[in-house]
């Protein structure tokens, strides 16, 4: 793993929460994109070198909008930046880490993706991500 790529933040209104976070990072989101496989639209934010990453559900059935009803909004995940997403599963399935599907996929910000189930990482929703060439 090279370094976190980003932290996700579950919210229940994106342009409120952009507001928010354009206020205390004094800089405005630098994309906003939807990934429809997912049921969610996400913001990103640069700060150094992480990005932040709002992500709000489209779809009551989605992943994000079913966390917001379970906890509330907040932290989601934690993503890590991999040169090799597969050799990455790959070796953390061998160290009896579970993911949540058995293939990467086209995630936001031209990213190739796969998540670590949380039971696996102490309660934390973990996030790989390759930059697809």
């Amino acid at each position: 793993m090279e370094k976190i790529e980003h932290l996700g933040i579950a919210v229940k209104n994106l342009a409120e929460a952009e507001k928010t976070y354009a206020a205390m990072l004094g800089v405005a989101p630098y994309k906003r994109e939807a990934v429809e496989t997912e049921g969610v639209i996400t913001s990103f934010f640069k700060v150094g070198e992480t990005k932040i990453e709002l992500l709000e559900a489209t779809s009551p059935e989605s992943a994000i909008a079913k966390f917001i009803e379970k906890r509330g909004e907040g932290l989601h995940h934690i993503a890590y930046d991999v040169k090799d997403i597969r050799s990455e599963m790959k070796r953390l399935k061998e160290a009896g880490f579970i993911f949540t599907r058995d293939e990467p996929f086209r995630g936001a910000d031209n990213k190739l993706v796969c998540f670590v189930h949380p039971k696996s990482v102490d309660g934390v929703l973990t996030e790989l991500c390759q930059e697809i060439q």
